[in-house]
């Protein structure tokens, strides 16, 4: 578009920054082939991230720190480890704690031992798993609030959705990583918060719950 168009209705106004995430590799082979959701978002904090991340490709500098981003092999499995802690130290106060997510492949070691010890905790866990998936679901005193189910559709679902209740603030984020160790101990991905509520909801809806 012209310069002005970029700048709003007049030059004179100052320029606002914008950036596209998704949830998968934006390339033409890629897009023809799944389905995958994008954000194009002007958060202050996500547009300060999204530099910062291809600074660190290109760069040889330490891991970058980011406001709203988490990105492997740095902050993705820390934060997954944490948010699933939190909902299993919410069930074992009583408290509602719930997990819903949905990827490709699930053979993370880590996340599968601290997936059990929710359920244990009675955390209630929905997992839609496409492709592999090494946790075993229902088995009594270990995973028995756990359920996996494996959907693939026409349009081959590539969407990575990870929904927590959080004591409920309701985090939901979008991802371009499974839980596997390919994807976040050995790649550069990114796992970006849906904040706006009307889009929470809608990613929720169609990207989840259609599938449960």
């Amino acid at each position: 578009k012209p310069r002005s168009a970029r700048r709003g209705r007049h030059v004179s106004e100052r320029i606002t920054r914008s950036h596209h995430v998704c949830t998968a590799n934006d390339d033409t082979r890629t897009t023809e082939t799944y389905t995958d959701y994008g954000l194009m978002a002007a958060e202050k904090g996500l547009c300060q991230d999204v530099p910062k991340v291809f600074q660190e490709l290109t760069g040889m500098g330490k891991a970058a720190r980011l406001k709203q981003l988490k990105h492997s092999p740095f902050t993705l499995h820390p934060s997954l480890i944490q948010w699933i802690n939190f909902e299993t130290e919410q069930a074992r106060a009583g408290k509602p704690a719930r997990i819903i997510a949905k990827f490709n492949s699930l053979t993370e070691e880590r996340i599968m031992q601290a997936l059990y010890r929710a359920s244990q905790a009675g955390v209630e866990i929905d997992l839609i798993v496409r492709g592999i998936c090494c946790l075993r679901p229902g088995i009594p005193g270990l995973s028995e609030n756990i359920r996996v189910r494996s959907i693939i559709g026409r349009f081959l679902e590539h969407t990575r959705i990870y929904q927590f209740h959080h004591a409920g603030e309701d985090l939901v984020y979008c991802s371009s990583a499974d839980w596997m160790d390919r994807n976040l101990f050995n790649r550069v991905e990114t796992c970006f918060p849906v904040n706006d509520p009307a889009l929470k909801a809608q990613v929720l809806e169609q990207g989840l719950g259609f599938y449960l």
